[in-house]
């Protein structure tokens, strides 16, 4: 029976992170695809947001790569990805709009945030010890090793707990933003509401995905125990 368990939620897993992969590619390439009406670039509406909410020290730079799209606060930079950045799409001023709901949150000392920022350290520790302990406490029989690594996974799923209200908030307040200063039509910016939604997905299937994961281990670690 717990095999039978084991499996089921290893395949949940696949499946939750896969449809959620799916339709945010789904969502952001239909609107990569469409040119806003103000022929505006993600740049462009990312300078005009920050200036606008006195966030002129924020520099916004191209970055290569697929939808690497990001708000580094130690260096009060937003990094778009080079179609969103020079591209004048309803997906790339959508996802600049969100970069810049995070330095606003930045400004603003949000809390969730601060403590995201505070779990870091703990989390790129844990992202690599967590089944490195699992992995030798299995091999070796030692059930406090593997109780360690699972314990060290829970650290990851206590930072995606907190990561959900950041981006759902930094989404919240980009569309408050676009709609504010008119950036996108009223039939866009619902498009552009749909592109923000499918990446909120994203965080709600990641936390999903490890919640089954600890789940599956604390039932494998419990076979291997009666073992």
């Amino acid at each position: 029976m717990n095999d039978l368990i084991i499996y089921g939620l290893t395949f949940l897993a696949v499946i939750i992170t896969g449809a959620a992969q799916a339709f945010i590619t789904s969502a952001y390439k239909k609107y990569s695809e469409v040119a806003n009406t103000k022929g505006m670039s993600g740049a462009t509406a990312a300078r005009k947001i920050l200036d606008e909410n006195g966030l002129s020290n924020v520099k916004v730079t191209e970055v290569s790569g697929y939808l690497s799209d990001h708000y580094d606060p130690s260096a009060k930079e937003i990094r778009l990805s080079s179609s969103n950045f020079n591209g004048k799409s309803i997906a790339g001023l959508s996802v600049a709009a969100h970069e810049c709901g995070h330095a606003i949150q930045d400004k603003e000392n949000y809390t969730f945030l601060r403590l995201r920022a505070s779990l870091v350290p703990l989390v790129n520790f844990s992202s690599y010890a967590g089944y490195l302990a699992i992995t030798i406490g299995c091999l070796t029989g030692l059930i406090g090793i593997v109780k360690i690594g699972i314990l060290l996974e829970c650290v990851i799923l206590l930072f995606q707990v907190v990561t959900l209200p950041v981006e759902i908030d930094a989404s919240s307040r980009a569309l408050k933003e676009v709609e504010k200063y008119n950036l996108l039509s009223s039939s866009e910016h619902e498009k552009g509401k749909t592109v923000l939604k499918a990446a909120a997905l994203t965080y709600v299937a990641s936390v999903a995905s490890t919640l089954i994961q600890i789940l599956r281990l604390i039932f494998m670690f419990r076979r291997n125990d009666r073992d």
